[in-house]
């Protein structure tokens, strides 16, 4: 089956392997005229990204790349960015990578013509609406994991390296004007980048459908997504250059975050102060967590995954599920406990009070305590 479509939900999206070609017609489109491409270390030198600058530059649309950013993108990065997007005059952002590059390209446009510090844009209460809507620069997106989904959002996660937390900075305008979605750039991921992403597409729609808030076409949307990452993350693990499984994963990577707009929980409010303290892959730390955080919503959540688990060819109801996640974990070399990803020495009571700060903690179906934090944390670590 070939898979290639145009969508607008929730964003212009073009989807379909080879459609990188369109990435000059993509800028055009959102009044991009001379872009500057925001992806990671990683990715600068690899032959995706060259390739996409060779499309930009034939396109008229000169060739410029900043690359100085972290797995974890700080304030820092972004200072070096903004820096240099004002000094070349550029007018948009090419976000392209995983979700390092995604957020901070997407916050690098946004903050480009902004006025004030970026904490004061942290997603709490309406601080969004202290920003300069004229002063934000176009976004084209481009996804080289299936993974965050930030590439559908209207926020991002920056890491603010004084307070070793993590924030959230959100704008409905920050959502970029186009994504372009080819399955193609994903070939190359290492295996434990591929399982590493997919299964934070996993933990996205998880924690979704898990959430108390009503929402009830995202809770739809995190149920497929849920289903298609059951099915294609084990085959795209296995077999690599299977295009249409990676089209699949794409999707649900970005079905995840447009899913977690009904909330998150527990999962991510554990993982965000260990990956910004302790530098640990974001998706894998979340499937670390994962186990312990659906034994521990168990009452609040049991009803929904014995409805669920059928649906995802999984017997045994709720129970049958969580027996699945470990099981999934070990499939792809997941570690039991956050030692296996490196965490040595963790401050727990650092840790569990920044988890009780995150903006996640409000969409778990279980009130979090700090007793219930720090018990989950000796579960995981």
């Amino acid at each position: 089956m070939t898979l290639t479509a145009n969508w607008s939900y929730p964003t212009a999206i073009r989807f379909g392997a080879g459609r990188i070609a369109e990435i000059g017609d993509a800028c055009i489109a959102a009044g991009i005229t001379r872009p500057l491409l925001v992806t990671d270390r990683g990715l600068a030198g690899m032959e995706i990204t060259a390739k996409t600058l060779d499309l930009v530059e034939a396109a008229g649309l000169g060739r410029a790349v900043f690359a100085e950013v972290d797995a974890n993108p700080t304030e820092k990065n972004l200072e070096e960015g903004l820096r240099a997007f004002r000094e070349g005059g550029y007018d948009g952002v090419i976000a392209f990578g995983g979700g390092s590059g995604l957020d901070l390209g997407k916050t690098l446009a946004f903050m480009s013509g902004q006025s004030r510090p970026v904490w004061d844009f942290e997603d709490i209460g309406d601080w969004w609406t202290r920003a300069d809507p004229m002063g934000i620069a176009p976004i084209v997106a481009v996804p080289t994991t299936a993974g965050t989904g930030s590439e559908v959002g209207r926020a991002s996660v920056i890491t603010n390296t004084e307070s070793r937390e993590k924030k959230i900075i959100f704008h409905p305008k920050m959502l970029p004007a186009t994504v372009i979605a080819d399955p193609e750039l994903t070939v190359g991921m290492p295996k434990a980048i591929t399982a590493g992403t997919g299964l934070d597409a996993f933990a996205h729609c998880v924690e979704a459908y898990s959430s108390p808030h009503y929402h009830p076409m995202s809770q739809g949307i995190a149920l497929e997504g849920m289903r298609l990452v059951v099915e294609n993350l084990p085959r795209v693990y296995d077999t690599p250059d299977d295009i249409e499984a990676r089209g699949h994963l794409m999707s649900a990577a970005a079905m995840g975050a447009v899913a977690f707009q009904k909330g998150l929980g527990a999962i991510h409010a554990l993982s965000h102060p260990v990956g910004a303290v302790h530098h640990t892959h974001h998706g894998t730390t979340n499937a670390v967590c994962m186990p312990a955080v659906l034994r521990f919503n168990a009452p609040a959540i049991r009803v929904r995954f014995d409805l669920a688990a059928p649906y995802l060819g999984i017997k045994g109801g709720f129970d049958g599920f969580v027996a699945f996640v470990d099981r999934f974990n070990d499939r792809f070399g997941v570690p039991k406990r956050l030692s296996g990803l490196g965490v040595s020495a963790p401050d727990i009571d650092m840790l569990t009070d920044a988890a009780l700060r995150d903006p996640s903690v409000g969409g778990n179906p279980v009130a979090l305590t700090a007793e219930g934090v720090r018990g989950l944390y000796e579960a995981v670590l």
